[in-house]
């Protein structure tokens, strides 16, 4: 089972500070692991905005219509210092990884240079930290019924306003996250 480009949805029973009512979707997921990030908690009070600021990146040009006051979201609890920009487009940066025909994970300062002018990428997210399991680790808890799976979408990803991820992540593939239950049974 490979369930890279794929989203967890947490469980409502799982109480987890970093993960309880989260999304993740699945950046990589082989025999070794997997590695995701947290796509639906922001940071409070901080903007990409503040973090191109405080990185010092202000480009010459920049593009009225593009709005920097996108938030930073917590992308897991793993490296929090680093941070990672997953974005559309078919342009690869210096230290991008291609994850499907058009979505990319870019951890270069040459992205960010980007943000904010009409060179930009048309969808991102920016997230400081990532998520991480072992080997047999993901699918330890897929098991315990700590998170359901669905496939993802760049609608989720970049157009569902962040507050309403997590339930329409659910509807997506037919569940009301308010009413299922809290344990599931194994026929």
């Amino acid at each position: 089972m490979n369930l890279q480009h794929h989203i967890l949805i947490a469980m409502p029973s799982l109480d987890d500070p970093y993960f309880a009512r989260s999304v993740v979707y699945l950046c990589e997921h082989n025999e070794n692991g997997a590695m995701g990030l947290v796509i639906n908690k922001p940071i409070e009070q901080l903007s990409v905005g503040k973090i191109l600021q405080k990185l010092k990146i202000s480009p010459d040009i920049r593009e009225e219509s593009q709005s920097l006051e996108k938030p930073v979201l917590v992308g897991g609890p793993v490296s929090e210092e680093h941070g990672f920009v997953l974005h559309s487009g078919d342009k690869e940066y210096a230290a991008s990884t291609r994850l499907t025909d058009d979505l990319f994970l870019t951890t270069s300062k040459d992205v960010l240079e980007t943000l904010g002018t009409a060179e930009q990428p048309e969808h991102y997210l920016m997230t400081l930290g990532y998520s991480s399991w072992t080997a047999g680790q993901l699918e330890r808890e897929i098991m315990e019924n700590s998170w359901l799976v669905a496939d993802a979408s760049e609608r989720l990803l970049f157009r569902t306003p962040m507050p309403d991820r997590w339930r329409e992540a659910a509807a997506g593939i037919g569940v009301n996250i308010y009413t299922i239950a809290q344990q599931a049974g194994h026929a």
